[in-house]
């Protein structure tokens, strides 16, 4: 056997146990992944929404895929907003974004940025307080905007972060699209009636465990 034949073999043995370890490893680590986001996911619903102790989940099919609704209630199960997770396509990778919505649906009552990839010093500032609390009270109707370099000068306007206008445009730009998307397909009077009915409508976990009252 020659040397070359022998080299080929040693790494392709090499980079098959490496494959199994990768693997391996994944198969471990994923779980853990996946509960660690869905503990963020609803840390964020409560971030949205300040007041709520508690939330039911409403579930709908939309174009073929799940979507929930989340809806945060007070400690004397009064509705107080709606949240939902809005995602897309940023400047380097995906954008996931947990809105709140004031119950008038006109009104954010926030934003929390779940999953961002942007270019560090510029684009990941989306996800610093002083960007995130721009949204506070901002109105979505008409839909929402970003200016640059100057103050907001209407209620349905938030300021780009200087430098990362691709990254301010995506989140403004997912938010309007999964705000667009809710309207239609929760709007209040259903949601009333789902929750008064039970209709594919889920309560907490947290309310089990002991809630989020002493928060």
């Amino acid at each position: 056997m020659s040397g070359f034949t022998k080299m080929f073999l040693n790494l392709t043995l090499v980079g098959s146990i490496s494959g199994v370890l990768l693997a391996a490893a994944f198969h471990y680590a994923d779980p853990m992944i996946q509960a660690n986001r869905e503990k963020e996911l609803k840390e964020a619903i409560f971030v949205v929404l300040p007041e709520a102790k508690d939330y039911k989940a409403h579930e709908k099919t939309v174009a073929g895929e799940k979507m929930t609704v989340y809806e945060g209630v007070d400690a004397g199960g009064k509705p107080v907003g709606i949240a939902f997770k809005a995602e897309g396509g940023g400047f380097q990778g995906n954008i996931a974004i947990m809105v709140g919505l004031n119950l008038d649906y006109i009104r954010l009552k926030g934003i929390k940025v779940l999953e961002q990839v942007e270019t560090p010093g510029l684009g990941n500032r989306i996800g610093e307080p002083k960007f995130e609390d721009q949204f506070k009270g901002v109105e979505i109707k008409p839909k929402l905007e970003y200016i640059k370099n100057r103050k907001p000068e209407k209620p349905n306007q938030i300021q780009s972060i200087t430098g990362a206008t691709i990254s301010s445009d995506a989140v403004v730009k997912n938010i309007n699209k999964y705000v667009e998307i809710v309207l239609k397909e929760f709007p209040r009077e259903d949601m009333a009636k789902d929750s008064a009915a039970g209709h594919d409508v889920k309560t907490s976990s947290e309310k089990k465990e002991g809630g989020h009252g002493g928060r």
